[in-house]
């Protein structure tokens, strides 16, 4: 007879198929382990990019003075701590992460940097996000996307918590549009990526995981339709660097 659970449904890891009740376990495991070096290997995996598509992402939020922003798998506060400085002492950012080793990085972090009276900090999960429903002016996830077990739901609890007229962002690596490109991008992704993972970091198997996981991410137009769907309007998306990384924006109305 079958063992209890045999017939679960599965979803990827990277490459790997596991059952949807292991994923966040797994996921978890590569964060907590990735946590402290994160910030430097953003730096050394993206040759510096990443700060450019991030200053992109902030610049197309429309963020202004007294919003409410939540930044999803918000990790070690890049984002929110560009957000905090446009909302001002009469807003308030939120960083929900899934991820305690991520969230603890990111308190300290921002704490060094003298930010405290506008930024809040929740270990929440993507797919269930525990604020009330029309709360937020903008909603943000930078590169978290691609790790959560059901991206379907995730965008529906962010749809959920976002006020009308808001708008989420979506930064995330996606699929290259310029000829030639994609034969490059896999050649770095796995062999630099893998190596850099295993010399700076400790840890060859989390930044194997996170190439492989880009793999697995819907491409530009699949992820526009998936908000769609979720109720999102307006959605456009901006291609940077070749569409290694797209910026897809949408509202709520």
């Amino acid at each position: 007879m079958p063992e209890p659970g045999s017939h679960e449904r599965k979803t990827h890891f990277g490459f790997r198929e596991v059952p949807e009740s292991e994923k966040d376990g797994l996921v978890a495991g590569v964060f907590h382990s990735v946590a402290g070096k994160y910030d430097l290997m953003n730096d050394l995996m993206s040759l510096g990019a990443h700060r450019l598509w991030k200053q992109f992402a902030t610049e197309a939020s429309g963020v202004r003075g007294g919003f409410r922003v939540l930044d999803v798998a918000g990790g070690t506060g890049d984002m929110a701590a560009k957000f905090a400085l446009r909302v001002g002492r009469r807003g308030q950012v939120v960083i929900a992460d899934i991820n305690s080793s991520m969230l603890e990085v990111g308190r300290g972090r921002l704490a060094d940097q003298g930010f405290a009276g506008n930024v809040d900090f929740v270990q929440a999960n993507a797919e269930n996000l525990p604020f009330p429903e029309n709360y937020f002016d903008r909603v943000s996830i930078a590169f978290g996307l691609r790790n959560v077990t059901h991206i379907d739901r995730a965008l529906a609890s962010m749809f959920r918590v976002l006020k009308p007229g808001g708008a989420l962002l979506v930064l995330e690596f996606s699929r290259p549009v310029v000829p030639g490109l994609n034969q490059l991008y896999d050649a770095y992704s796995f062999n630099v990526l893998p190596w850099l993972g295993r010399v700076v970091a400790r840890d060859e198997g989390s930044y194997r995981y996170l190439a492989e996981s880009i793999r697995k991410h819907p491409d530009q137009e699949t992820l526009k339709g998936m908000m769609e769907r979720a109720g999102f309007e307006r959605v456009q998306y901006f291609n940077l660097t070749g569409g290694i990384v797209a910026l897809h924006k949408g509202y709520k109305y």
